[in-house]
C-alpha cells in the first residue's frame, strides 16, 4: 500500500486481532482489546484502618477514584490520624477501628495496618459483611493468613481483595498474555531483587511508641525482607510460571544497621519450582544499586520486569515475531530488548504505534488500578483480581522463606501448606 504509517498499523491491528482469539474475555480486558465500562453505581463508601506512610498514600489514591469516597479513617495514632483526615477532610476519624467497621456509612474497609494486626481486623470486618482490602501480607504467621483466608472464602458474597498490587499492574498483566503464548520457551530460571538503602527504623517522642512503629525489625511482628517485601516480586514469579515453589533455602545477615534489630537487613534466597526451574531473590536495605526488578529466561527470550518498563530480549535461533518488526527497541543489558508496551491496544485503536507515540509506561500505577478492580468487583460483580487463595499463597511463601533465612536451612513447602477449605 502507499501509506506505509497505515499499512503498520492495519498489521499491528491484524496482529493483536489474532493475538486476542487465544485470550478470554477477562483476559482481553486485562490487555485493554476491551473497553471497560464505567464503574456502575454511587461511590463506594470506603473506611481506610491505618493511616501511616502508606495509608496514607491509600487515602491520596482514593481521594482521585471517582467510584470511591473515603467515610472513615481510623489509627491509634493521633498524629497520624491527624493527617490521615487531612487528606480526606469529610471522613470521620476515630480511634477504635471497631468504631468504623460498626458505622453504616462504610460499606468496605481497607486495612493498611502494621501485618500482625491483620487478623483481628479483618476477622470483624467480615463478621459486620463488610466487604474487605487487605495489604499483603496477609499476616506474619501461617496460622493467622489461613484463619483471614478461610473467613473470606466463608463468605463468598463480600469481596476479599488482597494488597498485592502487582495482580493489577497494567503492564504484569499485559506481558502475562505474552507468557501464556509461550514466549519464553522452556523456562530455565528466575532472578529478581529488591536494594533500597535505608533502615526501617523509625524515629518516635516515646520508646513505646518507637516499639510500636518499628514492627518491621522483630521476629515477633513481622516475616523479614521477604515476607513483607520479597512477597510481590514472589508472586510475580508464581503467577507467570503457573506455580508454587516446593522449597527454599535462604541466608540472612546483618550488614550495615547494626542498631539491636533482629531482621536481618539483606537476604538471599533459593526457590525450587516444578521442571527443575529455580528462582533467586536477593535484598538488601545496605544498598539500593540497581533497585528492583525480575527477569525470567526462557529458551527462546528472556523478560525483564521492573514496575512500569519491561523488555523481551530474543534469542537468535527463536523465530520471528511479526508485531516485532515494529516494535520499539531500546539497549538492555548490551542487548536489543523489544519494548512491552501496557497500553499497546489501546494505543493502535487510537491510531498510534505503541512504544513510538505515546507512553511507554502504564497510564494508571498499580494501586490506583488496584482499587479500581476493588470497587468494579463490589459494584459489578467482577471477580477479586487478587483473592483469599493468591494473598494466602503468597503471604506462606514469604513467612517460609523467611523461616528459611533465619535457620539458613532447607525448608520444604509441603502443597498442602497452600490448600485451603472452600465455602
Amino acid at each position: 500500500m502507499k501509506n506505509d504509517r497505515f499499512d503498520r498499523r492495519d498489521f499491528l491491528k491484524t496482529a493483536t486481532a489474532g493475538f486476542a482469539l487465544l485470550l478470554t474475555e477477562e483476559e482481553l480486558r486485562a490487555a485493554g482489546a476491551i473497553q471497560d465500562d464505567p464503574i456502575p453505581g454511587p461511590p463506594l463508601k470506603i473506611g481506610v484502618i491505618g493511616a501511616g506512610l502508606w495509608g496514607r498514600d491509600i487515602l491520596t489514591t482514593l481521594s482521585r477514584q471517582p467510584a470511591a469516597q473515603v467515610t472513615a479513617i481510623s489509627d491509634i495514632y493521633e498524629p497520624y490520624l491527624k493527617k490521615g483526615l487531612e487528606v480526606a477532610p469529610k471522613a470521620s476519624g476515630q480511634a477504635d477501628y471497631r468504631r468504623l467497621i460498626e458505622s453504616p456509612e462504610v460499606e468496605a474497609v481497607v486495612v493498611a495496618t502494621p501485618t500482625h494486626q491483620h487478623k483481628e481486623i479483618v476477622l470483624a470486618a467480615l463478621q459486620a459483611g463488610k466487604h474487605v482490602y487487605c495489604e499483603a501480607p496477609l499476616a506474619n504467621t501461617v496460622e493467622d493468613a489461613r484463619a483471614i483466608a478461610q473467613a473470606a472464602l466463608q463468605v463468598p458474597k463480600q469481596v476479599f481483595q488482597a494488597g498485592l498490587q502487582g495482580r493489577s499492574n497494567p503492564l504484569y498483566r499485559h506481558v502475562l498474555q505474552f507468557v501464556k503464548t509461550g514466549v519464553l520457551g522452556n523456562a530455565a530460571y528466575v532472578t529478581a531483587q529488591w536494594n533500597k538503602k535505608q533502615s526501617w527504623r523509625r524515629v518516635a517522642p516515646t520508646p513505646e511508641r518507637e516499639k510500636e512503629m518499628n514492627w518491621r525489625l522483630s521476629h515477633k511482628t513481622a516475616a523479614g525482607l521477604i515476607g513483607e517485601i520479597g512477597l510481590h516480586q514472589l508472586d510475580l514469579i508464581n503467577w507467570y510460571l503457573g506455580g508454587l515453589p516446593a522449597a527454599v533455602q535462604g541466608f540472612g545477615s546483618i550488614t550495615n544497621w547494626n542498631d539491636g534489630r533482629e531482621a536481618p537487613d539483606t537476604i538471599q534466597t533459593i526457590f525450587e519450582y516444578p521442571a527443575g526451574v529455580r528462582a533467586v531473590y536477593t535484598s538488601t536495605l545496605t544498598s539500593s544499586f540497581s533497585d528492583s526488578f525480575t527477569t525470567f529466561q526462557g529458551s527462546n527470550s528472556s523478560l525483564i520486569m521492573r514496575e512500569k518498563r519491561s523488555w523481551m530480549v530474543k534469542e537468535a535461533d527463536s523465530a520471528l515475531l511479526g508485531w516485532e518488526v515494529y516494535a520499539r527497541k531500546e539497549t538492555v543489558h548490551n542487548e536489543t530488548g523489544i519494548a512491552m508496551v501496557a497500553d499497546a491496544t489501546k494505543l493502535i485503536e487510537e491510531g498510534k504505534e505503541p512504544g513510538k507515540e505515546g507512553p511507554v509506561e502504564p497510564a494508571k500505577d498499580s494501586l490506583n488500578m488496584a482499587f479500581e478492580y476493588f470497587i468494579r468487583s463490589i459494584r459489578a460483580g467482577d471477580k477479586p483480581v487478587c483473592d483469599p487463595k493468591v494473598g494466602y499463597q503468597a503471604t506462606v511463601i514469604g513467612i517460609k522463606a523467611n523461616e528459611a533465612i533465619l535457620s539458613g536451612a532447607r525448608v520444604v513447602l509441603d502443597s498442602a501448606l497452600f490448600e485451603l477449605k472452600q465455602s
